[in-house]
């Protein structure tokens, strides 16, 4: 039985990282990268979501989303505002939403290419199969 779970452990692991691969490759030819578009996609999703709610978002440390979200300020594609007490809040600039909307023009075709092997029923599937293991169950 291990040696099936490793397996099915890896195998979701080198899916993700063919895909992740061949979404920052093509992402550079619209100036960004993976990690980059990803944080404007979090942006865009939660306005005024403080870099610590952005870092949970992302998957990163708050360190390094703030780093992260310091270099997209110097680009002009986020804005940085004083929020209530300490807090710092994140905006997209309209540059911001350019590079995020060719971002999910490129990512749209480069999942299309990773999940052209499953057909539509498969893909299905396989997005509620993941949803049931990273949805927390309830403990009633």
């Amino acid at each position: 039985m291990h040696g099936e779970l490793q397996e099915l452990g890896r195998a979701v692991k080198q899916a993700q990282y063919r895909q992740h691969r061949a979404l920052d490759s093509a992402l550079s030819a619209v100036g960004t990268t993976l990690a980059q578009w990803d944080a404007l996609r979090a942006i865009s999703r939660s306005p005024g979501a403080s870099a610590r709610e952005l870092a949970a978002a992302t998957f990163q440390t708050e360190q390094a989303f703030g780093t992260l979200a310091g270099r997209l300020t110097a680009q002009g594609l986020v804005e940085r505002r004083p929020g209530r007490g300490r807090r710092i809040e994140h905006h997209l600039t309209a540059a911001g939403d350019s590079v995020l909307a060719a971002g999910h023009k490129v990512a749209d075709e480069v999942l299309a290419d990773c999940f052209s092997p499953l057909p539509a029923a498969e893909r299905a599937t396989l997005l509620d199969l993941l949803r049931r293991l990273t949805t927390p169950s309830d403990p009633h």
